[in-house]
């Protein structure tokens, strides 16, 4: 079982079994077993309300017991709690597969989509840095100066004005 922490603190365990499974598709019509149709957990964990339902179903006889219903399970779960809830499910799906070659087949996709998505993280990144520094280079070039002080004191400035720059 994988186990993961909300932002109330709580723990939770994310089993993937047959009466889980049956739980999701008879609570919510989904049949999580659609993952190994070779589309992997994308259409599964995409959207994050339904996901978020989903591991409601699968934890409901934690909550249960907790006495949480599924809209405070939902309002523990955002950010980082969020993503060490899907990491929990993807690992816990993985392990559930009962064929050992269907779980090294998912194993690669998940490794293959995350350094995809790490790489598109680091490229978002850099594109945005570039952005922010011609940004600012523009500001200051179209403000006179590429240093961002000006050569002159502004005419609403006094010249003797300790705010004057000394050029």
């Amino acid at each position: 079982m994988q186990k993961f922490r909300d932002n109330a603190g709580r723990t939770w365990e994310v089993a993937i079994d047959i009466a889980g499974i049956k739980r999701v598709r008879s609570l919510l019509g989904i049949d999580i077993l659609s993952g190994l149709d070779g589309k992997g957990l994308d259409p599964i964990t995409r959207d994050p309300v339904v996901f978020v339902d989903i591991l409601y179903v699968l934890c409901k006889p934690e909550a249960d017991r907790a006495g949480l219903t599924d809209e405070e399970f939902g309002r523990g779960l955002g950010g980082d709690a969020l993503h060490a809830a899907s990491e929990a499910f993807t690992e816990a799906f993985i392990s559930f597969c009962p064929n050992p070659r269907d779980r090294k087949r998912l194993r690669r996709a998940v490794d293959q989509m995350s350094a995809m998505l790490e790489k598109a993280r680091d490229s978002m990144d850099s594109t945005l840095e570039s952005r922010v520094a011609q940004a600012v280079n523009s500001r200051l070039v179209a403000h006179g100066d590429s240093s961002g002080i000006s050569p002159e004191p502004s005419e609403s400035i006094p010249a003797d004005s300790p705010c004057a720059s000394s050029a």
